[in-house]
């Protein structure tokens, strides 16, 4: 038997890995593939390649991209989530702050820096013209709880996360959300330490193929969106809505969502310079 770590975050986009795991899909195949939660999110996640700890995250395309370049030894070998992420930008229930163009200047939470969202606020500060020098702020907060920590405590003044998996702290009065920040790239790829790839070539072939097929057949598992209501606590119109706005993919990211993703970095100053795309990707 085989042993695989792999990563992500402990959200409904995860569903399909835990469905399979629980199936025991990977064990028929001499594969004992062991999930690990990470709350602090994509960074969190690439720290954990940098260090071995995991073989496979399951992470955000920007997140990545921008490690990759900045040194971690691992490569994107698919995309896993083809649509947007849908940012919400959220304040405490008692903040003064009312939209998004009072939040100028002012401290936004991240997980930590080189984050989904750390650079979402990047992004959302570019679609409102600020100076990205002088009006942003950022206090970490490590996670989910951290962040509800820091904007009920006016540690932070704002904060953004994927809008269903906060809602329930919205629909709670914990958090106010005031506005929404799409990504301007698919949300989730599959990323793979290049060590792993070049030694275990097969496994990762079997490994995504059984979680593809999964995701293939994803919404049309009987009562798929009550069973994401009940193990992520969130309401079923909710769930429904986000099952209607979200699309899998079983492919390879391509070469010009790769570029446009660099070079909207690139102008944010997020990374230093554009890289080759056989550099970031690996094709199976």
């Amino acid at each position: 038997m085989q042993n695989v770590n792999i990563g992500g975050v402990p959200e409904h986009f995860n569903l399909a890995w835990y469905l399979t795991l629980r199936d025991g899909a990977y064990r028929k195949e001499n594969i004992q593939l062991q999930w690990h939660d990470y709350h602090g999110g994509t960074g969190d996640m690439c720290q954990a390649l940098r260090n071995k700890e995991i073989d496979i995250a399951v992470i955000l395309t920007e997140g990545i991209i921008k490690d990759i370049i900045d040194g971690n030894p691992s490569k994107i070998v698919q995309t896993f989530v083809q649509t947007p992420l849908n940012w919400g930008i959220h304040v405490a229930k008692n903040s003064p702050y009312k939209t998004i163009k009072d939040l100028k200047g002012t401290k936004a939470a991240i997980s930590r820096y080189g984050s989904g969202s750390h650079l979402m606020a990047y992004i959302n500060a570019e679609n409102h013209n600020w100076n990205l020098n002088t009006d942003l702020q950022f206090e970490v907060i490590e996670d989910l709880e951290g962040a509800v920590k820091g904007l009920t405590q006016g540690i932070a003044d704002y904060f953004l996360w994927e809008k269903f998996t906060t809602k329930p702290l919205v629909d709670n009065g914990i958090f106010r959300r005031i506005g929404n920040c799409p990504s301007p790239w698919p949300c989730f790829v599959i990323a793979v330490r290049n060590d792993f790839i070049e030694h275990n070539n097969h496994a990762l072939s079997v490994i995504l193929n059984i979680i593809n097929k999964t995701t293939q057949e994803f919404k049309t598992i009987p009562s798929i969106d009550k069973t994401i209501a009940n193990r992520y606590k969130q309401k079923l119109d909710d769930v429904q809505e986000w099952l209607h706005l979200t699309k899998w993919s079983q492919s390879l990211i391509d070469n010009n969502t790769i570029t446009k993703t660099q070079e909207k970095l690139l102008a944010l100053d997020i990374i230093p310079k554009i890289v080759d795309y056989d550099l970031l990707v690996h094709k199976l």
